[in-house]
């Protein structure tokens, strides 16, 4: 049987701009204003750990990362509690799957905290309960691990994994991790980024395009070949 695991910020919801804003303020507390969107999209896909070295270092932050994680996860809860929303084709998929039994785990770049709070407020958490943050492997995306340990949680191979991805750096995680993929670009000019190239099933268009019919029936076809 296929396994699914789903990516959450950008793929399950529409997290990003409480990402962004949560990250926009706490740049803004240690000198660095004018954080803009445009900046933020490049690390769409990137661990908030990860995200926060490279604008450390970029910017000359003389804090400690750990307490500009602190900050920017604090931001992020009081709005993801209450802010974030679901994508209704993406939450019809998750509930035909549930239904049909299929096993589903999420794995996600953000923290556990930051995760279930999403689950939770967004009502998810009652279909998908294997969860794994890249808090809890060794490297983020691109690096496959955290893909590697939702399938060892679900007991599955990775070869029967099926991955649901917005962003490039999940994508070569999938890849790597030597699972299937179907992406859904958050946004739609980056449809035509590299690092979609091995995906199995892509939706040029984003979230505009995708529906659920349309990837249970890919999904299906993977499981009847």
């Amino acid at each position: 049987m296929i396994s699914v695991i789903f990516d959450l910020d950008g793929t399950l919801v529409d997290s990003e701009p409480n990402y962004y804003e949560s990250g926009r303020r706490t740049l803004e507390r240690h000198g660095v204003p004018d954080f803009t969107w445009e900046q933020h999209s490049r690390f769409i896909g990137i661990g908030t750990l990860e995200t926060l070295e490279i604008l450390k270092d970029r910017y000359g932050i003389r804090a400690p990362v750990e307490q500009l994680l602190a900050e920017q996860n604090a931001a992020y809860l009081d709005l993801a509690r209450t802010r974030t929303e679901v994508f209704p084709q993406m939450r019809k998929f998750v509930e035909r799957l549930y239904a049909e039994g299929v096993p589903m785990a999420v794995a996600s770049g953000s923290s556990r905290e930051a995760i279930d709070a999403v689950l939770a407020g967004t009502g998810l958490d009652t279909v998908l309960t294997t969860v794994v943050s890249a808090e809890e492997v060794a490297h983020g995306k691109p690096a496959p691990d955290v893909f590697l340990e939702a399938a060892r949680r679900l007991g599955a191979r990775p070869a029967d994994c099926v991955v649901v991805e917005d962003a490039a750096p999940g994508a070569q995680a999938a890849h790597a991790a030597g699972m299937g993929c179907m992406v859904i670009p958050y946004a739609a000019d980056i449809a035509d980024d590299p690092g979609f190239a091995t995906a199995g099933l892509l939706f040029p268009g984003g979230q505009a395009e995708f529906t659920a019919d349309a990837a249970h029936d890919w999904l299906t076809a993977r499981r009847t070949a």
